[in-house]
């Protein structure tokens, strides 16, 4: 179901262009991961499930100068955007998915029909784990690069291209060791999207009837010129983890959850 690596490469340059924010932009939704509160601000909403995830800004130092690069973005991005228009996700959370895995009401009636679930749930991650660890005992690091802001239906984000195709065909042999897992397809486990590598920085809130759509492509394109002027660009996988998260603000694990060493 993923691209191979040319195509991936072809698919997320267009996701940066200016023509596809245009696109993209004229159909941004509010996202109902957040409701409104009376005193104009934001909540997260409950949205519990489980994911596989490189660990989160709060837990890791190897990528940080990455990370500071992405809070200031974030910042700016803040100061310049329409208020209330992106509800920001707190820069300890920042995180690349490798995997989506089970969410909202899947998670919950997974639960709720196999008391068992998340601990068949953590034996089958750890297998496939393992299986990727038998096929890549040691390798190169697993590069990944800063292409620029993404815009996507209901938050917006940056995305990342691989520094070369050995880093990307290891984190699709993963996603496959994953997807094809028979113990974890019978626990209701499926691949639902395409793998597009990404960083969200923030969801958006509300939507002005008379937003300027062309002021916001100018101005993302505009922040994507700084990103290729910026040093810290490079991102370095070097751990997966199975989290879990109770809504999108913050995701967390136990000392017992399988871990991926790349």
């Amino acid at each position: 179901m993923d691209d191979t690596y040319q195509a991936y490469l072809n698919r997320v340059t267009q996701l940066t262009l200016p023509a596809t924010y245009q696109s993209q932009l004229q159909h941004i939704q509010e996202s109902p991961k957040f409701e409104p509160l009376t005193d104009g601000t934001r909540r997260a909403v409950p949205f519990p499930g489980c994911t596989v995830v490189t660990p989160p800004w709060g837990d890791e130092s190897e990528n940080a100068e990455f990370y500071t690069n992405l809070q200031q973005l974030q910042q700016e991005l803040l100061e310049q955007l329409e208020p209330g228009l992106m509800i920001p996700l707190p820069p300890d959370s920042f995180h690349l998915t490798l995997a989506d895995l089970i969410w909202n009401n899947a998670y919950r009636d997974a639960k709720r029909e196999n008391s068992e679930f998340e601990q068949q749930l953590h034996e089958r991650i750890t297998d496939s784990f393992q299986k990727y660890q038998d096929s890549f005992a040691n390798g190169n690091p697993i590069g990944w690069q800063l292409l620029g802001l993404m815009v996507m239906p209901r938050a917006i984000g940056v995305c990342l291209a691989p520094k070369d195709e050995d880093s990307y065909q290891r984190i699709l042999y993963l996603r496959r060791a994953i997807y094809q897992n028979p113990g974890l397809i019978a626990l209701g486990i499926e691949q639902q999207y395409d793998f597009t590598a990404h960083v969200t920085l923030g969801y958006f809130g509300e939507i002005p009837a008379n937003l300027d759509r062309d002021r916001m492509m100018n101005l993302l394109s505009a922040f994507n010129q700084q990103l290729l002027e910026k040093e810290g660009t490079s991102f370095f996988v070097q751990r997966g983890e199975l989290r879990k998260f109770d809504d999108m603000m913050r995701y967390y694990r136990e000392p017992d959850y399988p871990v991926l060493e790349f």
